[in-house]
């Protein structure tokens, strides 16, 4: 980076954070703070919405993704329409009549207090490890590739979302990722044209599609029962849907973003608005990676792409070694490029009898190239076993400093710290409304009255969850593949908090001990089936079954329960 991006990268941060202080410098009703300004229009809860869930990780692991296994994980999202949906028809129209500021506010409604601290508990809990997750996501990646100092990048992030997320709550949040959005589009799409001018004369994006579809990188459904298989159509269509109704319907990051605005209406269009785009999105970002693949396919391309990493231990006593491998790739990648363009060549041809061998010859290549990263990663391991072997959240991010002009670079660099903040702005804001709704009013009901105390009270937990994320990516460390490791957390909890919210609305029969009890033991077991998943084979199943188990748990446990329990009638306001 030169002085030109820095200038693109600081004015882009600074104004942003800056513009969202000073418009909100006045927010002083708890309302307002909370869930933002009533005249909040249905585009600005549709990017607010996107832009919570779309984090710095979005937009650093998922071309990684693309690069490295090809598009299937857009199989994640296909659950993620029809949960929407049912947010829209079901969870949107109660929040809203009760009119409460968070979602377990109406479990202390509908069940008591027990099972609203027990709902409040889990999102803490699980939304308090996430924001750590968030914010350590990009910070070690730009502190990587780019020599920052690791510790001074994560507080210095830290700091400035605090700022602005502090003074100006919810609607701060709702105007900054606005402009953050819009940013994150103009920087992607400025990538995608990019990369694509840099493929190889007469290839172009159609040829590129083709030796990507035919290496395995454009194989986006994949229709086996197999549960060995991390994404299939039905771990998306099944664990996605209950993934996506969970974190869009209980957790309260993404319900504070909707539940305000001008009416019913304008939230339901918000949501219809990610319900459109966001497999559209997800599956352009895996494009992209795909593209990557094809475009490294026809350049130098690294033994190993976290080159910092690699650059740390390919000298001392291991320097042959490490060297021995770098020239054995680019050997072996250069047979590869002759087999692609044989290939190419063959089927641009129509020639059905030289094709089929020539693409196989191909094929055997990559392997041939994949098994050598293999032994790179193997080599670096046993040099330091502390060495973070996985690299391909490092592939686009690399494209970026290598192949970008000046400007540009410092522009898509602003791209994934915006990404950042404005995921991050989100979490705390409801980790904040959370903290001061349902545990500090539950404990003061003194001071559920007095308008200014919550405010100040709301500021001060946002603040601490800040710093509590900063100190969780200081200090901890977090699994290599960053955009699973948040699906995983997530996964782990999801589904038993579905479960609790599904019990109310549609079992009214059920009291609060009933799906108390149920939730502790649904979300004990699914404990259990995590931690135990590699000592017991036919445990070590995709994730996103956690949200289906623990969910269906739950309401089978609660139902089971409540029948050897005294009936209790639920409560008037619950819906």
């Amino acid at each position: 980076m030169n002085t030109f991006d820095w200038i693109v990268l600081l004015v882009t941060m600074v104004g942003i954070a800056a513009y969202g202080a000073w418009h909100t410098r006045h927010t002083d009703h708890l309302d307002t703070y909370l869930k933002g300004s009533k005249t909040t229009r249905w585009g600005t809860i549709g990017i607010s919405v996107m832009a919570t869930q779309a984090s710095a990780i979005t937009f650093l692991s998922i071309p990684g993704q693309g690069f490295e296994s090809g598009i299937g994980f857009v199989q994640n999202y296909f659950g993620l329409p029809l949960a929407l949906i049912i947010v829209c028809v079901v969870f949107l129209p109660i929040y809203r009549k009760l009119g409460v500021y968070t979602a377990y506010e109406f479990l202390g409604q509908r069940f008591d207090q027990k099972t609203r601290l027990l709902g409040a508990g889990l999102f803490l809990l699980q939304r308090g490890l996430a924001a750590g997750v968030t914010i350590y996501a990009p910070a070690i990646i730009l502190a990587t590739v780019l020599g920052w100092r690791l510790d001074l990048t994560i507080i210095a992030t830290g700091l400035l979302v605090i700022i602005y997320t502090v003074t100006g709550g919810s609607e701060a949040v709702s105007l900054t990722q606005k402009w953050q959005m819009g940013i994150i589009f103009g920087g992607m799409v400025t990538a995608f044209f990019i990369l694509v001018a840099r493929l190889p004369d007469g290839l172009g994006f159609s040829g590129a599609a083709h030796i990507a579809g035919a290496m395995g990188k454009l194989e986006a459904v994949d229709f086996s029962f197999n549960p060995d298989k991390r994404y299939t159509l039905w771990t998306g269509l099944f664990g996605g849907l209950f993934l996506s109704l969970s974190y869009f319907g209980t957790d309260q990051s993404q319900v504070q973003r909707y539940i305000g605005g001008a009416a019913l209406r304008e939230g339901r269009l918000g949501l219809m608005f990610n319900a459109l785009l966001k497999i559209p999105m997800q599956f352009s970002i895996l494009l992209l990676g795909a593209l990557l693949f094809v475009f490294y396919q026809f350049q130098p391309a690294p033994v190993f792409y976290n080159r910092v990493e690699w650059q740390q231990h390919a000298t001392g006593s291991n320097a042959a070694t490490f060297r021995a491998l770098e020239e054995k790739n680019a050997a072996l990648h250069a047979v590869k490029q002759e087999k692609i363009r044989t290939w190419l060549k063959a089927r641009e041809r129509a020639d059905t009898v030289n094709e089929p061998p020539a693409r196989a010859a191909m094929l055997e290549a990559q392997a041939a190239t994949e098994a050598v990263r293999d032994q790179a990663k193997a080599a670096l391991a046993k040099a330091d076993p502390l060495a973070k072997t996985k690299d391909s959240d490092y592939v686009f991010i690399g494209f970026i400093l290598d192949q970008l002009p000046h400007g540009v670079i410092g522009l898509l660099i602003a791209v994934m710290i915006a990404a950042a903040l404005g995921s991050k702005s989100g979490e705390l804001n409801a980790l904040g409304t959370t903290t001061t709704i349902d545990l500090w009013r539950h404990f003061r009901p003194l001071a559920a009255h007095d308008e200014a105390r919550n405010v100040r009270a709301a500021k001060w937990f946002t603040a601490f969850w800040g710093f509590v994320a900063i100190a969780f990516a200081l200090f901890a460390g977090f699994a290599e593949n960053l955009i699973e490791a948040i699906n995983i957390i997530g996964s782990i909890f999801y589904g038993v908090v579905l479960g609790i919210f599904l019990v109310a609305f549609f079992l009214k029969h059920i009291g609060g001990t009933a799906v108390f009890w149920s939730a502790v033991v649904a979300q004990t077991l699914i404990f259990a089936l995590y931690l135990l998943r590699h000592r017991f084979p036919v445990l070590d199943f995709s994730y996103l079954w956690y949200n289906l188990i623990g969910c269906v748990a739950c309401v089978i446990l609660s139902l089971a329960l409540q029948a050897i329990l005294p009936a209790k009638p639920t409560r008037s306001a619950a819906i």
